[in-house]
């Protein structure tokens, strides 16, 4: 039995491979003429994240239960500006890593799933439609947590197409919801316990996607199985609405609080992974009166910085999966940080490093160790001159914001 070409629309697959061959910062737009709508995050020319298509709240849930099981969606405290922002789910997820409550290798596996669905979704949508495509040159998400080559995945995308059509399921969509139409003829062809299960699971609630995963089994193998029941009319395959989540509103607070006044010391950050150089750094700014933050996990540095903008920032050369040139030349695109000082941290005075750091936009450039001195030195040379007179001034240590 041969299978249907995939008939993906080819301005649409030469906006993918532009995108990878443009090394493109941004996102991709693809709108089909039945209105449904994708939108593709690309960073250095790699999909980082997709949202859009029929189910994205069922989706996200589904990929939450299969690769961050620790995590119950629905006591997740979410309010309704949380997730009126087109990338809403990758929003979560940073900031249930951000609070140490998933791992990266889940968020990988996460959006590897995310973005396999919905290229499957976009062929299988798009066959024998055209589809309009805009490349939108906006930079939404500055610090991806996952990268994933488009080449790759669209041939994962068309070798799924192949193995979906080949088993005869070209014309149902995995976003549709098996519903039992004629139980009884059901119940004299298959035992009372297969019986059961479809009574209790092939109700018109989950999708055959859905299904899939709650059964822990392939999306094929399950919906291949129910081919025959499907073909006789024993099961009716029925479109189902989307489950967004229950939000939370924000209630005023009638009695009336004096408000704490924030402190308005500079605010310094070390992004070094070394515990005890940010400490050292630490001890240091606390004790002139200035407001400090550590960040030790190179991958965070950007979120974090962006959340806190530091009116100065030491940046360790050398760390794993980033180091100090790669993170100082994005913190550099970003307007916040067009003139926030950055002071390179290294180990060794090399004058081919100095030359490098200026390239990238660094400030100044400073040896290890630290000394308290040499730090403040920097410290008095490079902040506002109106706020060097408040270093003196001891911080509460209640005010001291300790990022990791």
């Amino acid at each position: 039995m041969t299978h249907p070409e995939l008939m993906i629309s080819n301005n649409i697959l030469h906006e993918f491979k532009t995108c990878t061959q443009l090394q493109y910062n941004g996102y991709l737009s693809i709108k089909s003429t039945k209105g449904h709508k994708w939108n593709f995050y690309y960073r250095l020319g790699r999909i980082v994240w997709a949202t859009g298509g029929t189910h994205p709240f069922r989706r996200w849930r589904r990929n939450m239960a299969q690769y961050c099981p620790q995590i119950d969606v629905d006591k997740l405290n979410l309010r309704k500006e949380d997730i009126e922002i087109d990338y809403w789910d990758y929003r979560i997820l940073e900031i249930l890593y951000k609070r140490q409550k998933i791992q990266r290798e889940q968020i990988h596996a996460f959006v590897e799933n995310t973005v396999a669905e919905m290229l499957f979704d976009l062929a299988q949508q798009t066959n024998f439609v055209s589809a309009s495509c805009d490349r939108i040159q906006e930079v939404i998400l500055e610090t991806p947590m996952s990268f994933t080559s488009a080449n790759v995945s669209m041939k994962q995308m068309e070798d799924a197409w192949k193995t979906w059509s080949e088993a005869g399921l070209a014309n149902f969509s995995p976003d549709l919801a098996p519903v039992l139409r004629k139980s009884e003829q059901l119940q004299q062809q298959v035992s009372e316990s297969v019986y059961k299960n479809f009574v209790s699971l092939i109700n018109g609630k989950y999708t055959l996607r859905d299904l899939a995963a709650k059964m822990k089994q392939g999306i094929i193998p399950v919906t291949r199985s129910l081919l025959p029941y499907i073909l006789k009319g024993i099961i009716e395959l029925v479109e189902v609405p989307d489950l967004p989540f229950s939000v939370t509103t924000a209630v005023k607070n009638k009695s009336v609080s004096t408000p704490v006044p924030k402190s308005t010391a500079p605010l310094v950050a070390c992004v070094d992974d070394s515990p005890q150089i940010c400490n050292s750094l630490e001890q240091i700014m606390v004790s002139h009166g200035l407001r400090f933050i550590k960040i030790q996990d190179a991958v965070q540095a950007l979120p974090t910085l962006i959340q806190d903008k530091p009116d100065l920032i030491f940046l360790d050369l050398i760390m794993p999966i980033a180091n100090g040139y790669e993170i100082c030349t994005q913190l550099r695109r970003i307007s916040a940080f067009a003139d926030t000082p950055v002071i390179i941290l290294t180990g060794n005075d090399g004058l081919l490093d100095r030359v490098r750091a200026k390239v990238v936009g660094a400030t100044d450039f400073m040896t290890k160790p630290v000394a308290s001195d040499k730090v403040m030195s920097v410290v008095r040379k490079y902040l506002p001159v109106k706020v060097q007179n408040q270093v003196k001034r001891r911080l509460d240590p209640t005010q001291l914001k300790v990022c990791h």
